[in-house]
């Protein structure tokens, strides 16, 4: 149980990063405007339009917020990864398919449902963001679970 919490955390961290720094890099080709607003929009979920006011407790909300939500897909991945054969044979189409879960549970409902309201983002916004949560969250867990996965199962990588 150790090991598995161990890898959980690195695989959150590192997927939260990779997450973290494609959409700082995104935005700033996109709009030319200071990534860090990135975190003022996440913690904007909780605070409003308060949180687009440029002070660092509000970056460090976004911050925060970012690695719960990473983490609590990380946690998710690994509690359903042994128990779909599916996950196990098919690393890439997992991760495909868990960036376009994570990108459709986070953009149709949890933002919504948020204090940020709807994001009003256009067909080729969303595209880019799904490939970043597929390449960002999706591949990380994939290949983080079944290298852990395998090994305790006793298999080679």
């Amino acid at each position: 149980m150790k090991r598995l919490s161990s890898v959980i955390v690195k695989t959150g961290l590192l997927a939260g990063t990779l997450d973290l720094s494609a959409a700082f890099l995104y935005f700033y080709i996109a709009t030319g405007k200071n990534p860090l607003f990135i975190l003022q929009y996440i913690s904007s979920a909780v605070m409003g339009q308060k949180a687009l006011e440029s002070q660092w407790g509000h970056y460090l909300v976004g911050f925060i917020l970012h690695y719960c939500v990473a983490f609590a897909f990380t946690i998710l991945f690994f509690k359903v990864y042994p128990r779909i054969r599916f996950f196990q044979k098919n690393l890439l189409l997992t991760a495909i398919l868990y960036g376009a879960f994570v990108w459709c549970v986070m953009n149709l409902l949890v933002v919504p449902a948020s204090r940020i309201g709807r994001f009003p983002g256009s067909a080729s916004g969303i595209i880019i963001n799904m490939i970043i949560l597929m390449i960002c969250i999706g591949l990380p867990l994939s290949f983080s679970a079944a290298a852990f996965f395998s090994k305790k199962n006793g298999h080679s990588s």
